[in-house]
């Protein structure tokens, strides 16, 4: 897991708006897809439509990603933890 991974993991205990990431983070547009696509893909956190409501079909986060939530899923927290 990278330094940024862990770092944005860190922030998905709950679930987080892509704004709240981007502002609490100061990362690029960039690099917060980036790696969010990368713990996607990993099946470290979910993504969500509105708090309580998750996709579970594929998610391009290229496109989609600045209007959608996050979650740490039970996989991200238990590698989370691990380090």
């Amino acid at each position: 897991m990278t330094d940024e991974e862990f770092d944005l993991l860190d922030e998905l205990y709950f679930v987080q708006q892509y704004a709240f990431l981007k502002e609490t983070l100061g990362w690029e547009d960039e690099i917060l897809l980036v790696t969010l696509q990368s713990l996607y893909e990993k099946g470290l956190i979910k993504c969500l439509t509105e708090p309580d409501n998750e996709i579970f079909d594929k998610v391009d986060l290229n496109k989609k990603g600045k209007n959608l939530f996050y979650l740490a899923t039970k996989k991200g927290l238990m590698e989370h933890n691990a380090i």
